[in-house]
């Protein structure tokens, strides 16, 4: 039995959903989210709480069935507080800016390296450190992959794109160099 298909997902008070059909629309202060159900999940909802249960016992329904309580319950914490994932910089010379809606890095490539983000993704650059906000869950951290992507850390020097936190474990340099050459 799954273990998240089964838990609540509690409603504030300032969160609408609506359930038609297999349709669940969740709307907030920072905006709106919509999901449809895969077949055999049903939705419920009782005063504050939402209830996810499957129609029969199958395998693929156990796996289908956690996967759509949490994709409700992150629609419901995205439009009440949203997500954000925050990006590091590190190596000489890198930067990062924001010029109108768009990012721009320059990572020691010839040319600088332009991303545009998609509709409800805000993107903020302070101290080399990239913030990367939305109230879609998945979007948010597509957006940050895909940006880490561009440079990601290197084990000798650790230069590059990584997330704050991101622990990066170094390599030792080649023996050869560190002893002398013959």
């Amino acid at each position: 039995m799954s273990k998240i298909g089964k838990l609540p997902i509690e409603l504030k008070d300032s969160i609408t959903v609506t359930i038609t059909d297999s349709l669940v629309q969740v709307n907030g202060a920072k905006g709106e989210l919509s999901y449809t159900l895969p077949k055999g999940i049903k939705i419920t909802k009782e005063d504050t709480r939402l209830l996810v249960a499957r129609e029969k016992d199958s395998k693929e329904l156990r796996a289908m069935w956690g996967l759509a309580r949490a994709q409700v319950a992150n629609m419901v914490t995205g439009v009440d507080t949203g997500f954000e994932r925050k990006l590091e910089l590190q190596g000489v010379g890198y930067r990062a800016q924001v010029q109108g809606n768009d990012l721009v890095l320059s990572l020691g490539f010839s040319h600088p390296v332009k991303f545009s983000p998609k509709e409800g993704i805000k993107i903020s650059v302070a101290d080399n450190i990239i913030t990367i906000a939305g109230i879609n869950k998945m979007l948010v951290g597509e957006i940050a992959a895909k940006i880490r992507a561009v440079k990601e850390p290197e084990p000798y020097k650790g230069k590059g794109i990584r997330y704050v936190g991101e622990i990066v474990r170094r390599k030792a340099g080649k023996a050869a160099k560190a002893v002398g050459a013959k």
